[in-house]
């Protein structure tokens, strides 16, 4: 996102201040012939109005553009694999990539600004109103990949189609003859979370299966929410025969408490998982799920980082990349009897 914001020039300081803008630029360069009072007034005035020395003009030229690339929470397994796909993107096109945890301490745009960065690619973190104007300021483009929340509909980001990917989730498990079929997602009003789930509900109603009070249930993108949203469908007097996570960290979740239950997976539980990570080949059975190009995203937002900072307009400010379902050895149909 690259709004149209006029930026503080040394002229504005200078006048601000009553000083000249030679002596303004003695101070943003950190020379020592200013007197203490009037360093301390232009230093002020420089934080107040969100000074920025035109580090860019320095950059342009350099041959290997820096991009900031933040996370929250743990290097889980589609953090890593989307990480892989940026560097190597990077790779190809010559830039080079500083990874970090998101943090939002004060004026940390400005900091990132003035360690040379010349974008921002954020992966699962939260951008708050503040945050994008605070990036505006600064003349970070940002963009986001899988957004969970988007305040403002000029971010840049990159995507799945999650609708469709919920939607041939939920038909898959149809098709084999399932319609008691429940949903355990990721937060309420994460943006990809209700893509899915909207997908399921969708595919739901097509076919005339019902969804019963408490089949649909929002938590984490985590293996926890997948153990206690599997428990709560389980102990339902109408447990689900099939269970559509939306992710695949949930559907391992679901499938250890069917374990713990004595229930095996498939026979007696389907599930299918969403993202297609390295998790979902190594579980047991390995899961049916719903790939995302995590490498192709990552790309793609790289890339867009890239145009963006050389002041480039971009076609759309969202990239939607196409999922596929992938069936491997947890889903089957239900058993005799267990069809309503």
């Amino acid at each position: 996102m690259r709004p149209n914001v006029r930026r503080t020039t040394l002229a504005d300081i200078a006048q601000a201040a009553g000083v000249s803008v030679a002596t303004v630029s003695k101070v943003v360069n950190g020379r020592g012939d200013v007197a203490p009072h009037t360093r301390t007034r232009v230093q002020e005035l420089l934080h107040q109005h969100h000074y920025l020395a035109p580090v860019f003009r320095h950059t342009e030229a350099v041959e290997s553009p820096t991009i900031e690339v933040q996370f929250q929470g743990g290097l889980k397994s589609y953090v890593a694999e989307t990480l892989e796909g940026i560097i190597d993107s990077a790779a190809e096109s010559g830039a080079s990539v500083v990874i970090s945890k998101a943090s939002h301490a004060p004026h940390w745009a400005r900091n990132l600004v003035s360690a040379g960065r010349r974008a921002v690619i954020a992966i699962t973190s939260v951008y708050t109103a503040a945050h994008l104007n605070e990036l505006a300021r600064s003349g970070l483009p940002l963009v986001v990949l899988d957004p969970l929340h988007l305040p403002d509909s000029r971010v840049n980001s990159v995507g799945a189609t999650n609708f469709t990917g919920g939607l041939a989730a939920t038909r898959h498990l149809l098709s084999l003859g399932h319609r008691r079929i429940a949903y355990i997602g990721g937060p309420t009003m994460a943006v990809c979370n209700q893509a899915r789930m909207h997908g399921y509900r969708a595919a739901m109603e097509a076919e005339g299966a019902p969804v019963p009070d408490g089949y649909v249930r929002p938590g984490e993108f985590t293996y926890e929410t997948g153990l206690a949203g599997a428990t709560a469908l389980l102990d339902l007097h109408e447990p689900p025969t099939a269970v559509f996570a939306g992710n695949d960290e949930i559907a391992v979740g679901v499938v250890e408490t069917a374990r713990t239950r004595g229930l095996r997976v498939p026979e007696n539980l389907s599930v299918v998982g969403f993202d297609d990570t390295s998790l979902a080949q190594m579980a047991s059975p390995p899961l049916t799920t719903v790939r995302q190009p995590l490498r192709e995203m990552g790309g793609a937002a790289l890339r867009t980082a890239l145009r963006l900072a050389n002041g480039e307009k971009v076609e759309s400010h969202h990239i939607e990349l196409a999922t596929e379902l992938v069936v491997r050895a947890s889903t089957a149909p239900p058993r005799e009897g267990s069809r309503a």
